[in-house]
């Protein structure tokens, strides 16, 4: 269900009462993050001269040819910039989380700052921190609900083919080209509409999947042959990395993405589970298939949260400690994992 509360938000931005504007994302941002931020941004330059895309942590280099990738400031990079940017917005728009912690340090900045938040997510359970909500959890991702909000409330002539490639480019990670079940009817015509709006698909899926190094490549064999683990009582698949395999493998921010998604490839596995030694906190993904909710599992034992079949969770235990955990709380989901 849709809830639109930016009327008046509209409203200033069609006469031109805003003067400054600061968009953000969650930490280590996405294709879906990355994507709905540097679309909005392109499409926000039309209503505000001072915009800026400001992301908490840096993100994978196979995002970097986005649209206006080049003007995006990084708070681990320059703190001082990216705070006093916060600091005098007028407006913030929050994009693809729905909860302060997510942005780290940045959580604090935002939540003090002046300016009036902008709320634009489709994840479950949002903290109440934004004067103004675009939230709907039925959506594929928020590439989709930017679209959508700039269409219904502007007009999709807006959309440019540089917004369209940055939209089109989320809407397409977040839904793992377009073959996870929260890919709807709605979803492949808005596709549709991107490309007709100047998005290349062939381009973006080169872009996005045909740029991974040869250590990644060799990382993802490493982790099915000699790391991927099998609990077929609970028809669950798990892989975990120490912080000397992250070495060994010269792993980079993106590098372990889609990584949790081969658990599910195989025969009868209804859970797959990716937990990495981050040295700060053990980081866990989670993917389930059917009606599993590997939310509810994560917010549970984890700490964390998300979709029904696409969840992340973290610990300040050990690595070896957390998948002892995993391993002991997954058997009180086994007669669910077994009916699916």
């Amino acid at each position: 269900m849709l809830i639109n509360t930016t009327a008046p938000l509209v409203q200033q931005l069609n006469e031109r009462k805003i003067q400054s504007i600061v968009i953000t994302t969650h930490h280590k941002p996405d294709g879906d993050a990355m994507g709905s931020t540097l679309g909005l941004w392109g499409f926000l330059r039309e209503f505000v001269e001072d915009v800026v895309v400001c992301t908490p942590t840096d993100y994978s280099e196979n995002l970097f040819w986005l649209p206006g990738n080049e003007r995006v400031l990084d708070f681990e990079k320059d703190p001082e910039l990216v705070a006093n940017k916060i600091a005098n917005a007028d407006v913030i728009f929050c994009l693809d989380f729905n909860r302060l912690s997510r942005i780290n340090q940045l959580g604090h900045l935002v939540r003090v700052a002046r300016a009036e938040k902008v709320m634009i997510d489709h994840h479950l359970e949002p903290e109440e921190f934004a004067h103004y909500t675009y939230w709907n959890h039925e959506a594929s991702s928020t590439c989709e609900l930017v679209y959508q909000w700039i269409a219904s409330q502007f007009g999709a002539n807006h959309v440019s083919p540089s917004i369209a490639t940055c939209l089109y480019t989320g809407l397409m990670t977040d839904t793992g080209n377009f073959q996870h079940n929260n890919t709807t009817p709605v979803t492949l015509r808005l596709a549709a509409d991107l490309m007709e709006h100047g998005a290349d698909h062939l381009v973006i899926h080169a872009n996005i999947y045909d740029v991974f190094s040869l250590d990644r490549s060799r990382l993802f064999g490493y982790s099915l042959y000699k790391k991927l683990e099998i609990i077929p009582e609970c028809k669950t698949a798990l892989i975990y990395l120490d912080r000397d395999e992250l070495r060994k493998f010269n792993v980079q921010t993106g590098d372990t993405e889609g990584l949790v998604n081969f658990g599910l490839g195989l025969k009868d596995i209804v859970l797959s589970v990716l937990i990495i030694d981050r040295t700060e906190r053990v980081k866990m993904s989670f993917r389930s298939k059917g009606d599993f909710p590997a939310n509810e599992l994560a917010s549970k034992y984890f700490e964390g949260g998300g979709h029904r079949n696409a969840a992340g969770g973290q610990s300040t235990d050990t690595l070896e400690a957390t998948v002892a955990k995993f391993k002991k709380v997954v058997w009180e989901y086994r007669n669910q994992l077994l009916a699916i």
